[in-house]
């Protein structure tokens, strides 16, 4: 009895780290919205160059590029690349060149390989054509509104501000699958950057847009040098980071696409997602054990002496889990996916307490339909065996 009563103890007392966490996010997310909101932007409007690295279409991709055309901005150019120009990302993007003829579009493609990761390796053969200093990067399905440009570039009237990244709400098709990634992105994802920037700063950036500029990537070696790494947008942030740039997060919200999938290309998906966050910050994915609130309200729930002890553990997860998901996900970025879905927070919260162990089972991904195996954050082509 002295040992079940010992265990039982520390169970409980283990399980309300994580009600701990979420109390922390909600203070986080309070503090940094509102900060921002507040926050009058200096007047800073150079001339700059969007990279956008594509490959394939999805449901939305003339909206996602013409997005980039509406800018309320005086001087930029948008340079997409492909990996070939047979690639069905051309007619689309020809379309957009002939509805915008105001604005400088041009398509590259044929990059040098100076690495495994493509995207890249298409960053920078766009970096070398780019005519401006100011660099603004986003992926292929990506959203933006018309005041994106002024808000991501606007900090870099401070020299030492060296990389500025967006958080990012969804677009999901009606399928459940791409439900749960939003929902997950929202009040999950979100939720860590907003608790990093509060406790240890950001270093780090947010790889759906990234803004930089020539300068700061000449000093961390360029694109070529993280051409081999899986997590590129970890890469650049925590390299400008270490050569002494301010690394910041926008107010500025993006729009992310999230297709329909069947149950394994999510599932893949999700640990591709999980095992690049453990493998660039091993320390910290491991921490995530005591952000896990499902599990261990269900643990406390077993094993507490009183049955309304276990509902108390079950009742405080539910309350302070969608308190930190509203506040974050649909007061902060204004996440329509999760505002309608909020019953899927504690179903998300399951899934991915399996993928974050799944996470530990190896250090293979899949991107595409390729297969790496990743040592020290490098990518490296699994060939297959005949």
């Amino acid at each position: 009895m002295p040992h079940i009563a010992i265990w039982r103890l520390v169970i409980l007392l283990l399980a309300m780290a994580p009600l701990a966490y979420y109390v922390v996010a909600i203070l986080a997310a309070v503090r940094f919205f509102r900060r921002e909101r507040r926050k009058s932007l200096p007047e800073f409007r150079p001339a700059i160059s969007v990279l956008k690295p594509v490959r394939g279409v999805d449901f939305a991709s003339y909206e996602n590029f013409s997005s980039f055309c509406r800018q309320n901005y005086e001087n930029y150019e948008i340079l997409f690349c492909v990996n070939e120009m047979s690639d069905p990302a051309v007619p689309v993007i020809e379309r957009v060149m002939a509805e915008f003829p105001q604005r400088h579009i041009r398509i590259f493609s044929g990059a040098a390989q100076y690495g495994t990761n493509r995207k890249v390796n298409n960053l920078a053969l766009l970096t070398k054509q780019a005519q401006y200093e100011f660099l603004v990067q986003s992926d292929g399905d990506v959203r933006v509104g018309t005041n994106y440009l002024r808000e991501v570039i606007a900090p870099f009237a401070d020299p030492a501000v060296g990389v500025v990244s967006c958080f990012y709400r969804g677009i999901a098709e009606p399928n459940l699958e791409a439900e749960v990634e939003a929902v997950g992105a929202a009040s999950d994802f979100v939720v860590g950057a907003l608790v990093a920037d509060w406790v240890e700063g950001v270093t780090f950036a947010l790889g759906a847009s990234v803004a930089t500029n020539k300068t700061w990537l000449a000093k961390i070696g360029g694109y070529e040098a993280i051409a081999d790494f899986l997590a590129d947008d970890y890469e650049i942030g925590n390299r400008v980071h270490q050569a002494g740039g301010k690394v910041l997060l926008s107010r500025e919200t993006i729009w992310t696409m999230y297709p329909a999938r069947n149950l394994r290309e999510f599932w893949e998906h999700q640990v591709r997602w999980a095992r690049t966050t453990r493998m660039v910050r091993p320390v910290s994915f491991l921490g995530l054990i005591v952000t896990h609130g499902l599990p261990w309200a269900i643990a406390a729930a077993l094993v507490a002496p009183s049955i309304w002890i276990s509902v108390g553990y079950l009742a405080a997860y539910l309350l302070l889990r969608m308190g930190v998901a509203w506040v974050a996900g649909v007061w902060g970025i204004g996440d329509e996916v999760l505002r309608k879905k909020m019953w899927l927070v504690p179903f998300r919260d399951a899934v991915h307490f399996a993928v974050w162990v799944a996470a530990f089972a190896s250090n293979r991904v899949k991107w595409g339909t390729t297969k790496y195996t990743v040592e020290d954050g490098k990518m490296k082509e699994v060939v297959p065996r005949n």
